[in-house]
Parts: C-alpha cells; structure tokens; sequence
C-alpha cells in the first residue's frame, strides 16, 4: 500500500515492518498527507497478522522537525481564525483528525518502537509518545517546541508524557520549549537506550523487534492492552482489570504450546 508521506518496509518472516517518515527533503516535516495517511498506514500495518512490531523510523538526516508550519497555517488559515461558533467547531474536527494517527498506534495490537535521529520536534514527540517503547541515536535533540510557537501542544505530548518521563520533567519541557539531548532525555526515561549512530540505533531496533515479535502475539496484545488501561488508574484497579483479563484468556493456544514443550524440554513454537 503506498502513502505519499511514508515508505512501509515489510519484514513479515521476521514478524516486524519499519513505517518511514519519508520526506527527508525537509527534513520530515508533517505535512498535511502525514496526518492524513497516518491513520490509514497504522490501520493498514494492523491488518499484517504476521506484523507484531511496528519500528517508526525517519529518513534523510532528522526523525522529524515536526509540523510544517507555514503550509499548514496557509492551508487552514480560514479554519483557524474562523470567527463563529460553527467555524470553532470545524477547528475542533481538525484537531480530532491529526490526533486519530496517534490513538490509532495506541489502540494497535502491534507494539510500536520510535528510532529517533537528530531532530525530533514537536510533532515528532507527540509521535513517540504513542509508541510502546523508545530509541535514540546520540545526536537525537529533543524538543517539546509548541510553546516557543504560541501553541499549546495538542496531539499527545503534555497527556502522555507524563506517564513515560514523571509530571516535573513534562512541566520543564513544556514551559522551556527547549532542546533536549538524547542522553538528557534517557535519563529521564523518554528512551531505553541511546546508542553511537544511526545505523547502530536501526540495528538494535531491528533486534529488539525480532526478540518481541518472537513472543506471542496474543500476549503481546494482552500485555499492551493491559499496560494502556493502568495509565491514570490506580494499582488495585490495573489488578482488577488483569484479574479479569486472565479470567478470560488465560487459557491459549500459545500457553498449552508452552507447557507441551516444556514437558517435551523442546523451544515453544508460536503462530
């Protein structure tokens, strides 16, 4: 399937794809067919039974230096400073429709890994921050830049970031608008791991999402689901949903594999 914005390469036999930001020419930024087609390639990749792990990857020299700006104020300019209730409204609807990518990684059943390169600006955390888990090469800058444009960030970061990185170092973030190294944001817990280059970066990714896609892909999806609904709950009620999740589908075909080879001291085999 072919989306203007991205390049998806498959690696089915190995259970992953790689989702490209490709518009290196400049440097990634989102342009209107990013939020467009976003959705559509999350839906898209959803539908590879054999794809359990999805690596979001830029190409060209930065990840992303998020929003194309100038198009996008020129493109919308009657919608945002439309002046009635009705035209607030259709703000509101576009608004809804770039977010509707980043809930779609979310809600996916494929574990999403974020390799970030260079520049990784606005947009590009939002973009992160819907992924299960994070990379970095050491020349990553990362910056939660909405407000140094007079915007409150709208697509993700300032609601998920906090879970992934704590409430002091999302309000440093946000308030400052400043750049922040890979290493810094590492520290923080942003990435799990930050390595020499890109290429090493893009090996261990491509690593990592072999050794995840070796599990079982029901798993994957219970474990995903489960660590989506604790975000803002409390401990006893994650339990509670776990509970009621086991009380459900403990009982696999994955599992009864497990215990047979295990009987038979032979690797499980997994669909």
């Amino acid at each position: 399937m072919q989306f203007p914005f991205f390049e998806i390469e498959l690696h089915e036999d190995e259970g992953y794809a790689c989702l490209y930001l490709n518009r290196p020419e400049k440097r990634n930024a989102m342009s209107w067919p990013f939020w467009r087609d976003l959705p559509k390639a999350v839906d898209y990749l959803s539908t590879l039974k054999k794809v359990r792990v999805v690596l979001v990857a830029g190409a060209g020299k930065s990840f992303t230096t998020g929003l194309d700006l100038e198009e996008f104020f020129e493109q919308f300019k009657e919608t945002l400073h439309g002046a009635t209730g009705e035209e607030r409204e259709k703000l509101a609807e576009l608004i809804g429709v770039m977010q509707s990518g980043f809930r779609r990684m979310m809600s996916s059943p494929q574990v999403y890994i974020g390799c970030v390169h260079k520049h990784c600006i606005g947009g590009g955390l939002d973009l992160i921050c819907a992924c299960d888990v994070r990379l970095a090469s050491k020349d990553a800058s990362v910056s939660l830049r909405e407000t140094k444009v007079a915007i409150v960030a709208d697509m993700g970061s300032l609601n998920r970031l906090p879970f992934i990185v704590g409430d002091g170092h999302t309000r440093l973030m946000a308030f400052t608008g400043r750049d922040f190294s890979g290493e810094e944001c590492k520290a923080m817990g942003l990435f799990s791991e930050v390595y020499e280059s890109q290429d090493k970066m893009m090996t261990a990714a491509r690593d990592l999402a072999r050794e995840i896609a070796s599990n079982p892909s029901i798993i994957l999806r219970g474990v995903k689901q489960n660590l989506n609904f604790q975000n803002g709950k409390s401990t006893l009620e994650g339990m509670d949903y776990v509970t009621t999740y086991n009380a459900a589908f403990l009982d696999t075909a994955a599992l009864r594999e497990m215990m047979t080879a295990f009987k038979e001291r032979r690797r499980p085999v997994f669909d």
